[in-house]
């Protein structure tokens, strides 16, 4: 049963770390499109902050978690 809490915790975890890593890495200017209107999202964002490098750590707590989530119902 403790391998499951501890399981759900890190995934649960991981994935707030996750989501604070990929917002909040710079602020949103409202700012004109060349095709007119204005948008908040940052100048050229591309989508490397998506990628595996900046988020490894993040990544690897969710690992943990459904590994002792597998572990727990295993067990």
């Amino acid at each position: 049963m403790w391998a499951i809490l501890i399981g759900a915790a890190l995934i649960i975890g991981g994935l707030l770390f996750l989501f604070q890593l990929a917002l909040g890495r710079r602020p949103s200017n409202p700012h004109r499109m060349p095709q007119g209107g204005a948008t908040l999202e940052p100048r050229r964002q591309g989508l490397r902050f998506l990628g595996l490098y900046k988020n490894w750590p993040a990544l690897a707590i969710i690992a943990i978690g459904a590994l002792l989530l597998a572990f727990g119902a295993y067990s």
